[in-house]
């Protein structure tokens, strides 16, 4: 593919995944409640899932994607069910020692948090109507072959780790600011409320 292409196309990509949606308020939420731990591998999960859309996409499978819709209405409300439960533990966690995610604190493992990234993805209508109605206006998806495919990859991978890595970040400091001891139970039930309004949120479209 030309530069220029790939550069509107990363361009608007940047646009769309930079706008918050409920993968990104999941993401700050988790990074605020419990840290930077783990918030990589819920990213790589959302990553994935971008990854597969564009496969659609590119193979022009929009069809089989409305033909298997029950299973991606599964996986969809599999991620919602999982993001509730983080959700829950992070309500119910104990403020000890006046630190946000703290030893003590429950955590998920990170391959169930890329799961959870994957899940919400892979059911998130904005996602969704990105590659498999905006992207053809934008590229000729006829003309692109395996290289093509590829190259579309490699800057999927590079936008979403810039977009992500920034919002960690700012999560992350916000996060400092947040750990006298009067505010980390606020902070963590404040955290699974915002996640739990990222799943109401991909639930109710």
């Amino acid at each position: 593919m030309d530069i220029q292409s790939l550069a509107v196309f990363g361009l608007a990509l940047f646009l769309a995944a930079a706008a918050p949606g409920p993968g990104i308020i999941a993401l700050i939420a988790r990074v605020i409640g419990r840290g930077a731990r783990g918030a990589a591998a819920f990213a790589m999960g959302a990553c994935l899932a971008d990854l597969v859309w564009l496969g659609f996409a590119v193979g022009g499978l929009a069809v089989i994607a409305q033909t298997f819709h029950l299973l991606f209405l599964g996986i969809k409300w599999v991620g919602i069910a999982y993001l509730l439960w983080l959700a829950w533990k992070m309500w119910n966690a104990p403020a000890d020692g006046g630190t946000l995610g703290a030893p003590g604190a429950p955590n998920a493992s990170r391959r169930s948090l890329l799961f959870a990234g994957f899940s919400l993805t892979m059911g998130n209508p904005k996602v969704m109507i990105f590659y498999l109605a905006l992207l053809p206006s934008i590229i000729d998806l006829e003309k692109i072959g395996i290289a093509g495919y590829l190259e579309l990859c490699a800057v999927v991978a590079a936008v979403l780790a810039v977009v992500f890595s920034v919002y960690i970040m700012l999560a992350e400091r916000a996060r400092r600011f947040l750990t006298a001891p009067g505010r980390v139970r606020a902070v963590n039930r404040g955290a699974a409320l915002t996640m739990s309004g990222a799943a109401g949120w991909v639930a109710s479209h």
